[in-house]
């Protein structure tokens, strides 16, 4: 019954709008659908980072200590506003629609990096998961790293769905070039926004 509980709250949280659907959206419009799937791909390769060290205890540590949540926070504030001021600046430039954008490795290592940097998705992790491990059950980190592993599972299966719906919303902006432009712009803004709203996160309080 608890593991039927998790797989529901799990489910209605992957189907939420958060930061990682608006950064695989952001993503697909400005540099295509390959770019957009390779970005859902790391972002929850970047998500098992933060599962395998809230297995063993490493997130908790960073969250219970200050400084280290401020680096953290920072460096992926950093990285994210660098990547959306590099999408506008490159949709300013008159390249052709078969030049522009990323490839799948670049896009990749970018979504890997945007989400082992967030310290939010950590926080979430600690908060969320424990809720429905059952220590008589067997070991706790092995419990949490499961339940990790499913909840990025949901949610890169959402995240692929919403790089497919975008890149279909591409296709039809690729006949005006403008219109593309417009839209890269739109989504280096939506970028570097993430990145900025990061700045404002604050370190979940400790008991």
């Amino acid at each position: 019954m608890t593991f039927l509980f998790f797989l529901a709250a799990a489910s209605l949280i992957a189907l939420s709008p958060g930061p990682g659907i608006f950064y695989v959206a952001a993503r697909t419009l400005a540099d295509g659908r390959t770019a957009g799937l390779a970005s859902s791909l790391g972002t929850g390769l970047g998500g098992l980072v933060h599962v395998v060290a809230g297995a063993v205890g490493v997130s908790a540590l960073v969250l219970a200590s200050a400084e280290a949540f401020i680096v953290l926070k920072i460096a992926g504030a950093i990285y994210l506003v660098w990547l959306g001021i590099k999408t506008m600046r490159e949709a300013r430039f008159a390249m052709p629609v078969a030049a522009s954008g990323v490839g799948a490795g670049k896009a990749l290592r970018d979504g890997i990096v945007v989400e082992a940097l967030n310290p939010k998705t950590a926080a979430f992790f600690l908060a969320f998961l424990p809720q429905f491990v059952v220590p008589a059950a067997g070991p706790v980190w092995l419990q949490f790293l499961v339940l990790g592993l499913i909840s990025v599972a949901l949610n890169t299966a959402v995240d692929v769905v919403v790089a497919i719906m975008a890149a279909r919303v591409r296709s039809m902006a690729l006949a005006r070039r403008s219109l593309l432009d417009h839209l890269r712009i739109g989504a280096g803004m939506a970028i570097a926004g993430l990145g900025l709203l990061l700045l404002f996160a604050r370190r979940p309080a400790t008991t």
